[in-house]
């Protein structure tokens, strides 16, 4: 079943296209268009639920389950810095972070499976996801659409530069962490450098709770939890000898336990307050809950490893350590048997990470994707029946 050398070109050329026309979340418009259309060539009925989305239908000659695969559609707000013949039009905005991929790794999926109805038990629908990069995301909203309701599993991937190209990254269970965000806001009292005595200096104040936020993972989480709470961006005055009124942080937690998001949340309230009160300042905290921790179902999990280890060796898959990066994918594995795993595309020469503008695919890992999915799928479908 491995793709032909033509399936192969179509789809890095698939690829190629669409890295070159990126859309930002929510707005994936002639991006969404064009799935549509190569879907549709290929004899794939195709529908949406939210109108953002596209979802093709693949229904085999035989009864049986209906299995979902998911890819992202959405690029990033990034200017392209790659010099790629085939870089972003689109002024500001780039692929940086592997959608383009997934998305021709998907459609060659399709291509391939469209041929082989008549060894296909029950269903298969190709989800092309929008806005994976925004919170609201898609995920959710396509829940909301009752996207689950007679799905039995769902199965994602993620072109992954911290794995060495030519190897896959799978684990069971939290697999992703979940991610908050929150803003503080210190209410001093500002005035002239020269007289601190006069004021309540925000800037203080945040710089002694921003210390102190760190003794949560430390100091109040059990030591097997894994947990990060990390600043991002600290604004505070304008001037070098005028201390401000106000001062403002704001970071993100990320936790593979929704108890710990909670215990979190509860623990950074209670240092702000206390260091607040202790200066005689008032404060502000805005806490958002975001995509929950990722969770890989363990049957369907190891049913993926041993695909994997079929296809390129026991030696080039890895059981990976859980990673403090987020995904939207989430949502489906809170409420359906999920897998979720990553396809190495990590090049010599090429340090540049996700979200950096010189970023790139190895593309030879395309066909790695549709050759292992496309057995996977065909095979699950059996056994899933059975």
């Amino acid at each position: 079943m491995e793709p032909t050398t033509e399936l192969v070109d179509w789809a890095i050329g698939q690829r190629r296209y669409l890295h070159q026309h990126p859309e930002l979340s929510h707005k994936e418009r002639e991006t969404r268009a064009y799935v549509k259309q190569q879907l549709e060539q290929m004899g794939i009925e195709t529908y949406s639920l939210t109108g953002k989305d596209v979802i093709g239908v693949i229904k085999g000659t035989h009864e049986g389950k209906v299995i979902g695969i998911r890819s992202d559609m959405d690029a990033l707000p990034i200017k392209e810095e790659t010099g790629l013949p085939f870089s972003s039009e689109n002024a500001g905005i780039m692929h940086a972070c592997g959608h383009d991929g997934h998305m021709a790794i998907l459609l060659g999926i399709a291509k391939v499976l469209s041929t082989k109805t008549a060894d296909l038990h029950g269903t298969i629908l190709l989800v092309f996801q929008h806005a994976e990069e925004e919170l609201p995301g898609g995920a959710t909203e396509l829940v909301a659409a009752n996207l689950l309701e007679e799905m039995d599993a769902i199965f994602g991937y993620h072109l992954w530069q911290p794995i060495p190209s030519g190897m896959i990254g799978v684990r069971q269970g939290p697999t992703m962490a979940g991610a908050d965000r929150f803003s503080i806001t210190i209410k001093g009292k500002g005035g002239h450098g020269s007289m601190p005595q006069q004021t309540i200096d925000p800037t203080l104040i945040i710089s002694t709770i921003i210390t102190s936020l760190q003794s949560i993972v430390s100091r109040s989480l059990t030591p097997s939890e894994e947990a990060v709470v990390s600043i991002g961006e600290l604004h505070s005055g304008s001037n070098y000898n005028i201390i401000p009124d106000t001062a403002v942080a704001s970071g993100t937690v990320r936790y593979f336990n929704t108890e710990t998001s909670k215990e979190i949340r509860s623990r950074m309230e209670a240092i702000i307050e206390g260091i607040c009160q202790a200066h005689g300042a008032a404060y502000e905290l805005n806490y958002t809950h975001g995509d929950p921790p990722l969770f890989n179902d363990a049957k369907l999990t190891d049913f993926m490893e041993s695909k994997a280890q079929e296809l390129i060796g026991t030696e080039n898959v890895q059981r990976i350590d859980g990673i403090m990066g987020s995904e939207d994918f989430a949502y489906y594995s809170t409420e359906i048997p999920s897998s979720y795993i990553f396809i190495g595309i990590g090049k010599e020469g090429h340090p540049y990470g996700h979200h950096h503008p010189k970023f790139d695919i190895d593309e030879d890992m395309i066909a790695v994707g549709i050759e292992l999915f496309t057995k996977s799928l065909l095979d699950y479908s059996k056994e899933a029946t059975a």
